[in-house]
């Protein structure tokens, strides 16, 4: 992600696998510190589905750990 301090505004959702695409669920709006709060909370199943998108940019919550 481009913008990665710990106060930057981001979305976190999650993108069920579903037919036809699945669907999309915000969790949270707010400063990325806390988002990742929130993602490490949910369970193993819930975190394969999750994304932080910024302004200019998106990734998987389970690439930004890996990173």
């Amino acid at each position: 992600m481009r913008s990665t301090y710990q106060e930057a505004s981001v979305r976190l959702y999650h993108l069920d696998g579903g037919a036809e695409g699945g669907a999309v669920n915000t969790l949270f709006y707010g400063a990325l510190s806390e988002a990742m709060a929130i993602a490490a909370r949910q369970s193993e199943d819930v975190q394969d589905g999750l994304f932080i998108a910024t302004d200019n940019d998106v990734v998987a919550y389970l690439d930004l750990l890996d990173s």
